[in-house]
């Protein structure tokens, strides 16, 4: 086999305004030709296309098949000025680069999102062993969120490595392994107070019972983790001795979703996902903020009631750290969903072992303690940032909505 017959490969890149036919056009001038597709990859940004398409000679092809990408070279450069593109050609060596292993996913959100936070990113993917393959925008409301594609890292060392640099960079940061995370039904499981809801619901109770702000600094300190959860609820409880059972129906008109939960629930519901929550809290408000949400499974504790009035104590286990994760366990068995399939979200120090055990741990605008120990944060005042760590983009979400008729908040001007 002579030099000239020595197999190669083309890298044709296109670039220039987008228009529609770029991509037809220039496939069926290279069918004209003994080539086949190596890759592709193409990526629109504000108006602004660039196409990459590499080839190589067809398998079928015994010689010549230097000058067949010579030919098919020469014919996109010929092509290229009446789509009103540029065009830049490169010929290369056959030898396919060794694929680099352990391919992950690093989701980074910003409120906004800046070039020296990207910046950081990048060089601590790069000092940790990391390629960036490829990068894409999975959402620009409420946050800018982008997906990296990276090989060549260690899991656990990147994931810890992004996990203590986000607070300095300005952005959260979630790391991934690629490959499963979008097949097969998911699991969500939430905590309630602080994190589906704006509120603690035993605060707004105590206020009926003149004892708010006794029970704000016992509840500040069980979710630091400095009380034991299930001896700090007993304590809290029995401040409300005597309270009128008819408060809690004024609690239930009270409460705040958080911004972004009613999207979140909603998307992944369409998305075939099942949800669930697990609360510290009372099921007295958390049974019906499910049911009003479609949430399939829910528990809390229950609040003894005689006579009209709360008696200061609870009925039954108390839903404490061990019992959240058990929960998180039994829901999952109960769909048949692996535990590497469930996601669980909170705030609290009675959250980490539910979200130890889930595949996926987001710490929500958490406690010190608890962002340093789950698996990512989310540190934006709404809940459906969660979809892009999940790899559901914000144009998926309003097409989802535009197809059933539920209108979504028109994103700022930018």
């Amino acid at each position: 086999m002579s030099a000239d017959d020595t197999p190669r490969t083309l890298l044709i890149t296109l670039t220039g305004p987008d228009r529609t036919g770029v991509t037809a056009t220039l496939t069926a001038a290279l069918a004209a030709h003994e080539v086949e597709i190596l890759d592709v990859e193409q990526v629109v940004i504000r108006g602004r296309l660039t196409l990459g398409i590499l080839v190589g000679p067809a398998a079928s092809l015994e010689h010549g098949a230097a000058l067949v990408l010579d030919d098919a070279a020469r014919t996109a450069r010929e092509i290229a000025p009446g789509l009103g593109m540029d065009v830049d050609v490169t010929l290369g060596a056959a030898e396919h680069e060794p694929r680099r292993r352990g391919r992950l996913l690093v989701t980074a959100l910003g409120h906004p999102l800046l070039p020296e936070a990207l910046s950081g990113l990048a060089r601590l993917i790069s000092e940790r062993g990391g390629n960036i393959d490829r990068i894409v925008r999975t959402a620009a409301y409420p946050v800018t969120a982008i997906e990296l594609t990276v090989s060549g890292a260690d899991h656990q060392l990147l994931r810890t490595s992004l996990t203590e640099a986000s607070p300095a960079l300005g952005i959260d940061v979630a790391v991934q392994r690629a490959g499963l995370r979008g097949r097969g039904t998911h699991l969500v499981v939430m905590d309630v107070d602080s994190t589906l809801i704006q509120d603690e619901v035993i605060e707004l109770i105590a206020r009926h019972a003149g004892c708010e702000e006794q029970v704000r600094a016992i509840t500040e300190r069980a979710m630091r983790g400095e009380l034991d959860f299930a001896q700090s609820l007993h304590e809290r409880v029995a401040l409300l001795a005597g309270v009128d059972a008819a408060a809690l129906d004024e609690v239930r008109g009270d409460v705040r979703i958080t911004p972004g939960a009613r999207t979140m629930v909603r998307t992944l519901k369409r998305l075939g996902f099942r949800i669930a929550v697990v609360s510290g809290g009372f099921s007295a408000v958390v049974d019906p903020l499910a049911d009003e949400l479609g949430i399939d499974h829910a528990r809390a504790n229950v609040l003894e009631v005689v006579d009209g009035r709360l008696t200061g104590r609870v009925v039954g286990p108390v839903v404490d750290r061990a019992a959240k994760a058990a929960a998180l366990v039994e829901f999952a068995a109960l769909d048949g969903i692996p535990l590497d399939r469930t996601i669980a979200i909170g705030d609290g120090a009675n959250d980490l072992d539910m979200l130890s055990v889930a595949g996926l741990g987001i710490a929500f605008n958490a406690k010190p303690v608890v962002r340093a120990q789950a698996d990512t944060g989310l540190t934006v005042p709404f809940l459906d940032p969660v979809l892009y760590l999940l790899g559901i983009t914000r144009e998926e979400v309003e097409q989802a909505d535009l197809e059933a008729g539920t209108p979504t908040p028109a994103p700022p001007v930018r």
